[in-house]
């Protein structure tokens, strides 16, 4: 028998059914499935993994945080553990009556080590089994029967890179992410994690957003001329642009206000051509899947799920060159199958093919592309969204440039330069096919020098500079390609750690949280390499040595964790100002308000027997006040108190909600609120019992309180009525 190692049961099933037909059977034995087929005379059965089914982890004696000696843990042994039982006893099972097993998990890194590490455990009982490696960038009939007809060699060298990075990754985590939670004692669930990767990519959050803070408003004001030339309006700006000398702008405006006439003085005609776009590599998909409300991580799912469904390629590739292998007719064929699609095909194919090239060319994949047009009753919204963004990616660079008509016309109004400006489409080009990314036309009458025009209006709106914008999605990936921080496998990834450590918020705007800033402002003073680019770079280098054979893994872990020392040792040295800076911050983030009772701070505490969170003063035990809080959302600061009662107010937000919530229960502002929600608990338990009577606890699910003015919100727990006098509770942090 012939046993195939899939990555995934979606893979391992297509295929299964492209080389089996319709011999496929799909098994079970325990928890574990796999497919078998004949083939060729021959008989075949593929196991599909679910991902990693091997861990990395310290031995358990390691696993007491505070009773550990950090420069013990650095050099302490890695085991790899199975993490899925029933799938390695199937392995172990199906290996004793292998002939030969063929791993055809993802071509890459972390495919050649799932693959590497499944073929370890059926090695225990079949160790002299024969192995070779089927090699495919996209899961089409064509793609799959080639590969498994021209099976290779496995690269243990690529899996001992993989493999390097899972090591060094959770070395570098442990450590760093102990000393920083013991520190600020902030363990158990809320621990601080810090990375090797994902620190240096905080920081640059927190660097854009320390700009934005520094960032001083400065207003200015612009002098508009509304114009108009045979009944056609347009607009011409004074040619200073932003002027920030107001004495200067009202000068200006004094001058030209009652003005009747302008004359051309100047026209300049200019054709551009905007390029193509070059392919897609991974990098550039999923910053082109955020345009389109995507996060990094929910583009990858979805993008691997078309892969291996069969409707495009690789999604994890640096190439922007299509290959000399790659039959592009036969892929613009299928795109022409889809109506929408048909008229853009036959243009391309009028003509010699010749479309855009990157300047990355590599060996591992070729550019993420369409293969098979699915139908839309077949998959989702989501899926269909980023298919056509794929391939109408690929259309688009076949097709020629955009070319557009730009005129800049300079007038003279009393002796003031105002310049308006026009865009005409001469040729939308491969923006006809690529809707993702538009051309704007701006309207401008036909102008000649020398002649005069109307002049109808002035303005002079004041306006303020603002600061930078924040980080996107798109941005941040762009720029950690640029610095080689993380991978094309794992940017996405670090992206998606950094939310759920709630280190960040926001998916068009990233901002950063004050933990964020008291973590990187602490190791940027004590141990800045551990936040800086440079140091990370060069381990994913030393990880490039692995997989090209120059270089092997115990020598590379080895030598991160003489790296690692050394930094452990900056940490240790200076972890008394560390401690004191980091619970410093962590207590400021946790104020929400002023207590109106004697100034204190009101805090976000956690009830020791119910683990629920409430505001309390700092100074308890002298000032008991205390306000009940929502269980869910994130709380920050309103800074201002609610208008009807003058009781502090708090910002609340959700995934779906945003709203800020005055901590009186008994406010009048929510006696509209509460009859609603009254009459809602009547309503529904006279319906649940026959009777008009309300249920004694129908509304102890109730929605938060609303703002002031905000309405009614969604659904929420509420806020609990009154505040209350309770003893503090004495937080104690549990190691994990």
């Amino acid at each position: 028998m012939h046993l195939i190692i899939a990555e995934k049961n979606l893979a391992g099933e297509r295929i299964a059914q492209i080389l089996g037909g319709k011999s496929v059977r799909m098994q079970t034995r325990g928890f574990a499935k796999y497919y078998s087929f004949s083939r060729n005379n021959e008989e075949y059965a593929v196991i599909p993994l679910r991902g990693h089914i091997v861990e990395v982890d310290f031995p358990k004696q390691y696993s007491y945080w505070r009773g550990t000696d950090l420069k013990q843990l650095v050099n302490a042994p890695i085991l790899y553990l199975p993490s899925d039982p029933p799938i390695a006893n199937l392995l172990r099972e199906m290996g004793k009556q292998a002939k030969e097993v063929i791993i055809a998990t993802d071509a890459d890194r972390e495919g050649e080590s799932i693959g590497v590490e499944a073929l370890r455990i059926l090695q225990e009982t079949n160790p002299i089994v024969p192995v070779a490696r089927a090699y495919f960038s996209a899961m089409t009939p064509k793609e799959l029967v080639k590969s498994f007809d021209e099976l290779v060699k496995v690269d243990f060298n690529l899996s001992d890179s993989a493999d390097s990075r899972r090591e060094i990754d959770l070395v570098w985590g442990a450590a760093l992410t102990r000393f920083v939670s013991i520190m600020s004692n902030r363990m158990g669930k809320e621990f601080i994690s810090v990375g090797r990767v994902q620190t240096p990519v905080l920081r640059l959050i927190v660097d854009k957003e320390k700009e934005r803070l520094a960032f001083v408003i400065q207003p200015y004001w612009e002098i508009i001329a509304h114009c108009e030339k045979e009944t056609q309006k347009f607009e011409a700006f004074h040619k200073g642009g932003k002027i920030f000398d107001e004495a200067k702008a009202k000068s200006i405006f004094e001058k030209v206000k009652d003005a009747k006439k302008g004359k051309v003085v100047k026209v300049v005609t200019r054709k551009k051509s905007i390029p193509r776009p070059i392919p897609f590599n991974t990098t550039q998909l999923l910053r082109s899947a955020s345009a389109l409300g995507m996060t990094a991580g929910q583009a990858m799912n979805i993008a691997e799920s078309l892969y291996m469904s069969g409707y495009i390629s690789y999604p994890r590739t640096d190439n922007t060159v299509y290959p000399d292998t790659l039959d592009l007719r036969e892929l613009l064929n299928e795109l022409g199958t889809f109506s929408e699609y048909r008229k853009f095909v036959d243009q391309i194919l009028s003509k010699p093919l010749n479309p855009s090239r990157g300047d990355k060319n590599t060996t591992d994949h070729p550019p993420v592309h369409p293969t098979k047009v699915p139908a839309q009753s077949k998959i989702g919204e989501k899926e269909w969204r980023l298919f056509d963004l794929v391939a109408r990616r690929f259309l688009a660079t076949f097709l020629p440039d955009a070319q557009t008509e730009n005129v800049s016309v300079e007038l003279d109004i009393h002796t003031e330069p105002f310049i308006a400006t026009g865009q005409t489409i001469l040729s939308p080009g491969w923006k006809s096919a690529y809707p993702f990314s538009t051309l704007q036309e701006i309207a401008l009458p036909k102008l000649k020098e020398g002649e005069m025009v109307d002049v109808k209006k002035m303005d002079m709106p004041r306006k303020e500079t603002q600061p930078p914008a924040r980080y996107s999605q798109s941005a941040l990936l762009k720029i950690m390609e640029e610095l080689n921080l993380g991978t094309k496998s794992t940017r996405h990834s670090i992206l998606e750690k950094l939310f759920a450590r709630k280190y960040i918020t926001g998916i068009k705007s990233i901002e950063p949280n004050q933990i964020a800033f008291a973590v990187i402002d602490s190791l940027e003073k004590h141990c800045r390499i551990v936040t800086e680019p440079k140091m990370t770079a060069e381990l994913e280098h030393e990880m490039d040595g692995v997989a090209n054979g120059n270089k092997t893994k115990v020598l590379v872990v080895e030598d991160s964790r003489k790296m690692l020392h050394g930094v452990l040792d900056q940490l240790l040295e200076n972890k008394s100002a560390i401690s004191f800076e980091l619970k410093k911050a962590l207590v400021h983030k946790d104020v929400l308000a002023v207590c109106p009772k004697d100034g204190g701070n009101l805090i976000i505490r956690k009830a020791g027997a119910t683990g629920k969170r409430f505001l309390g003063c700092s100074n308890y035990p002298h000032c008991k006040t205390t306000y009940s809080l929502p269980q869910k959302g994130t709380l920050s600061p309103a800074h201002k108190n609610c208008p009807t009662c003058n009781t502090p107010m708090v910002r609340l937000v959700g995934s779906r909600f945003k709203m800020e919530i005055c901590l009186n229960y008994d406010c009048a502002s929510k006696d509209a609120w509460k009859k609603t929600q009254a009459e809602k608990a009547a309503a529904a338990s006279a319906a649940f019992s026959g009777s008009s009577t309300p249920h004694p606890h129908s509304s102890s699910h109730s929605p938060p309180i609303p703002s002031v003015a905000s309405g009614p919100p969604p659904h929420h727990p509420p806020i609990s009525p009154k505040p209350t006098k309770r003893k503090l509770p004495v937080r104690k942090a549990k190691p994990l």
